[in-house]
């Protein structure tokens, strides 16, 4: 399925690519209530996320520096399940069921322990999923169980 990025997002992947040596595939602008940028989230080529995030995250780091945002990076995934898993993590990931009815609905177990990871600060890291896992895998929605 093929992404349509705006120029400010292929700008940022642009940019990224040179840091880090690795492929950015996606990017996602993450905005605040007042419409100013509080992170970034790049979906970076399957097998390529050691060599984005570099040795100790020296790499990501100096990406971050560069642009000025916090960035988190989702590892691609050619496996829905897979890739909506990478999407949530750091939060630990038991299992991903995709469902097809009416709509796709994608619904992920996470360890109690990581549920506010998998949520995030104010909601940002399941709408992020969410926002991928349409964009890539033509999933409706995410809900967490």
């Amino acid at each position: 399925m093929a992404v349509t990025l705006d120029d400010d997002a292929r700008q940022y992947l642009e940019t990224f690519e040179e840091v880090t040596g690795a492929d950015g595939i996606d990017c996602i602008i993450d905005t605040g209530a007042d419409g100013a940028r509080v992170q970034l989230t790049i979906v970076v080529a399957s097998g390529q996320l050691g060599e984005a995030i570099g040795p100790d995250g020296r790499t990501v780091t100096q990406f971050q520096e560069r642009i000025g945002l916090p960035v988190r990076l989702v590892e691609d995934a050619d496996d829905p399940e897979v890739f909506v898993a990478n999407a949530f993590a750091p939060a630990a990931v038991y299992n991903v069921t995709i469902s097809e009815n009416n709509d796709t609905v994608a619904y992920v177990e996470v360890a109690d322990s990581d549920r506010g990871v998998a949520i995030g600060s104010n909601g940002r890291t399941i709408e992020t999923v969410r926002r991928l896992a349409d964009r890539h895998c033509e999933i409706d929605d995410v809900q967490l169980i």
